[in-house]
């Protein structure tokens, strides 16, 4: 099979980047295309693959200001001319998945989310957004074209995996599809249990609303315990307003400066909702148990009283009563870290690589 590999935008390395990594250890002689991509943010593991990038790449501000540029990477996805490929396979979570493919070809889709701010998410985006009436305006007629064409391009995908149940059900939903369910790669070799322990709990997010840090900042503010946040982003300066004595905010961390701090926390604190949650699974895999809200991909990943509580509520009290539940619970580090291992990079590349060779075979034979 002649692969190629496709990719919103690379100019932040997030969770959607480590997957595409792994895949193309998979396919290795894959090209990849995308939208842009800007070597100096991007780990040197980019810098020996064969990127091929849109005309999106030149237009100024992009990079930056991506949200704004929609439909700029609508049409640059299109413009990708794939005929020569055996099998496309594209990560999405927004555009990637509109490439354009020839009846022979196998597209793939690798689907993070359907389009959240302009499906499920839409009516939080534009509450959040702090915007005015016309700005609000302007982008409900966006998001309306937006969700034509997303269901639009969803019909030229040939098949869908999803990243959770939680995502499967949101495709069936948005694009009356069928998945396959294929969990994201962690990198578990990355981190062991250890026989240090410090007192603090641990999360390890962009500071973004969505991601509810304010949340176990007013928490852990009125239960004294310490947490310990790693990270930045919008809400940095909000969330250290109003943080007390005993959280602290850190930065610009390393791999293996994150590694120790899984390691050597009390519990992992996840009280936002996400598609999959890698975060979640790297704390398991360090043999700490995770505090999670029970909704999302955390729900498929952590394993009430084996491997971490759930709280069923986006509240202060609600999180709180989950804390101290855990703190009334013994876990066992090496269970902690069996439950991890089942979402392993290795189990990712074995299950993709039979899956794309299967549905290659059935799409031939049906030519």
């Amino acid at each position: 099979m002649k692969v190629a590999l496709v990719a919103e935008r690379l100019n932040v390395m997030a969770g959607a980047e480590k997957h595409l990594l792994a895949l193309a250890d998979v396919f290795p002689d894959a090209p990849i295309y995308t939208a842009l991509y800007t070597p100096h943010t991007m780990p040197e593991d980019f810098r020996r693959k064969d990127i091929r990038v849109s005309f999106a790449q030149r237009v100024p501000g992009a990079a930056k200001y991506h949200q704004r540029f929609l439909p700029v990477f609508m049409l640059a996805f299109e413009q990708f001319d794939l005929s020569e490929f055996d099998v496309v396979i594209s990560i999405n979570h927004a555009c990637a998945k509109s490439v354009i493919t020839r009846p022979k070809t196998l597209h793939v889709c690798i689907c993070c989310s359907p389009m959240r701010y302009a499906w499920d998410m839409y009516h939080d985006y534009l509450r959040d957004s702090g915007k005015g009436r016309i700005f609000k305006s302007i982008a409900a007629l966006t998001m309306a074209h937006a969700r034509n064409w997303d269901v639009r391009t969803a019909n030229g995908v040939d098949k869908f995996v999803a990243i959770s149940r939680h995502v499967a059900s949101r495709i069936r939903k948005y694009y009356r599809r069928d998945s396959v369910v294929i969990y994201p790669p962690v990198e578990c070799d990355r981190f062991v249990i250890s026989d240090k322990q410090d007192d603090y709990f641990l999360m390890v997010s962009r500071l973004a609303p969505y991601k509810k840090v304010d949340l176990a900042v007013e928490a852990f503010n009125r239960l004294g315990l310490p947490l310990l946040v790693i990270g930045e982003g919008e809400q940095q300066s909000r969330l250290k307003a109003i943080a007390g004595n005993n959280i602290r905010f850190l930065k610009g961390q390393t791999d293996q400066e994150v590694a120790e701090a899984y390691q050597r926390c009390r519990a992992f604190v996840f009280p936002g909702e996400e598609d999959f949650g890698i975060t979640p699974v790297e704390a398991q895999a360090a043999g700490r148990p995770v505090i999670a809200f029970a909704r999302g991909g955390a729900t498929e990943t952590v394993k009430d009283g084996v491997s971490g509580v759930f709280f069923q509520e986006q509240t202060v009290e609600s999180l709180m009563d989950a804390v101290r539940r855990f703190e009334a619970t013994e876990f066992d580090p090496v269970a902690v870290r069996a439950n991890a291992m089942t979402f392993d990079r290795s189990v990712f590349m074995t299950s993709i690589a039979r899956f794309v060779e299967d549905s290659y075979r059935d799409h031939v034979s049906r030519l």
